[in-house]
């Protein structure tokens, strides 16, 4: 069985394993990292020979931590991301370049229309109609997106946003809140096949899809990170929150995953704080005194046009894992506004946490 996996903001581990009577054998680690002394390989072998096969990345690990010589010096390379590979490979996870991706990037569509699309796109995907896809966003007008479990009331002013036209929608993905003007935001969503997070955690696997626009930025000179659970931050602040959503294949079968970014491009924080309730401590929570500073616009640290930002990042990409230009079908867009007008535009939808 062979595993690949990439640590975050790191290198390419690579593992060859079998499981036998339960146990691993035959474990060899490879990969492009940085490992001092020549031994510690060696170490890290013998530590992943013979472990139980059911044992977890934590626990995988401990036992290359505690086999290591002393003093051993890892460069982009990380025990944890050792045992993230070895449970990919055991659960025959896929690789990013195992697919023929495909770009969806049409013109705007109302809030509403984008969370059905994001619904219907993934389940094509989990059903293997679809190839996995990135889709990036053009908004028809302004919204409030909340997450699937937030309260309505607790999140959204209607005054403010009845004052400046702005419709509340609900994602089915879980997460905060996020305030959207047509031109002031980049959002971008991934329907993966499931096997691509394969033996990953619900955290990795944020940081793992995650992990192609932090090279993205990189290429752009912003030094970007991921910070768990859901954020992607600069030294100037955060600048992308993250959420997902599992949907389940056809007959309880193999699923895909909805992965979804909103970054901010150029936002009118006085206008958000009419919209939005974000109350002190949440502020405090995140390190900052004013909402004004909770969001760092990409503008100013690329010197970019959001159009160059967005064709910068889908360059980045597709020199990475190969990206051909799709669209939705008509199938599919039936399907979505269907779905837009009976659910998401809804108020039993958008109102089921009050």
């Amino acid at each position: 069985m062979h595993g690949e996996y990439k640590v975050p903001g790191g290198k390419l581990v690579v593992v060859d394993v079998e499981a036998e009577d339960g146990v691993l054998r035959h474990v060899r680690v490879a990969g492009d990292f940085f490992l001092e002394p020549d031994e510690a390989l060696d170490a890290v072998n013998r530590a992943l020979e013979g472990a139980p096969a059911d044992l977890d990345a934590t626990g995988l690990a401990a036992r290359i931590e505690a086999a290591l010589p002393a003093g051993t010096v890892m460069y982009g390379l990380t025990a944890e991301g050792v045992g993230i590979a070895v449970r990919r490979a055991l659960a025959h996870a896929t690789d990013w370049t195992d697919y023929d991706w495909q770009l969806i990037h049409e013109g705007p569509q109302s809030p509403a229309l984008h969370m059905a699309l994001d619904e219907v796109l993934t389940a094509e995907v989990a059903a293997g109609r679809r190839p996995p896809t990135l889709r990036v966003w053009e908004w028809g007008s302004p919204a409030v997106i909340i997450g699937s479990f937030q309260s309505l009331r607790n999140e959204v002013d209607p005054e403010g946003a009845a004052r400046h036209g702005i419709e509340v929608v609900r994602r089915i993905s879980g997460g905060g809140a996020m305030f959207v003007e047509p031109g002031n935001t980049i959002t971008y969503s991934l329907s993966v096949p499931e096997s691509l997070v394969q033996g990953l955690s619900f955290q990795d696997s944020y940081a793992y899809l995650d992990d192609w626009v932090l090279g993205a930025l990189g290429d752009m000179g912003i030094r970007a990170w991921y910070q768990p659970l859901n954020d992607i931050a600069t030294d100037q602040g955060k600048i992308a929150g993250a959420a997902q959503k599992r949907i389940v294949g056809p007959g309880g079968g193999p699923g895909a995953v909805l992965h979804h970014v909103t970054m901010s491009y150029d936002i009118d924080a006085d206008k958000m704080v009419e919209v939005l309730r974000i109350g002190r401590e949440k502020l405090s929570d995140k390190g900052t005194s004013s909402a004004k500073k909770r969001v760092d616009p990409l503008r100013r640290q690329t010197g970019l046009a959001r159009e160059a930002v967005i064709d910068r990042m889908i360059e980045s990409f597709r020199a990475r894992y190969g990206l051909s230009h799709g669209e939705v079908t008509g199938e599919e867009l039936a399907r979505a506004q269907e779905l837009a007008r009976g659910k998401f535009t809804s108020p039993e939808w958008t109102a089921r946490v009050p």
